[in-house]
């Protein structure tokens, strides 16, 4: 599919200059533009339901490991055991 863009002058004269550096053309350069792009930019699970958050994506509402260990610690620890 052709596509029509309007580019600054600045932008433009980049791309000669990198199509020159890497023998390719300016449509390939924005090709690969493109598709660089939308696989960074791809919606993903956790942008679908949004059950995830932070640079961990830890689940929300769940404990992480450290949290479970040390309640199953707690748990599992002879005073609460004798207290039963």
């Amino acid at each position: 599919m052709r596509t029509l863009l309007d580019l600054p002058e600045a932008d433009l004269k980049q791309l000669n200059e990198l199509g020159r550096a890497r023998k390719t053309s300016r449509t390939q350069l924005i090709r690969l533009a493109v598709t660089g792009f939308l696989t960074q930019n791809r919606p993903g699970v956790e942008d679908s339901f949004g059950f995830m958050e932070g640079p961990r994506r830890r689940w929300r509402g769940v404990p992480g490991p450290d949290a479970r260990r040390v309640e199953r610690e707690r748990l599992s620890s002879p005073e609460r055991i004798g207290s039963q």
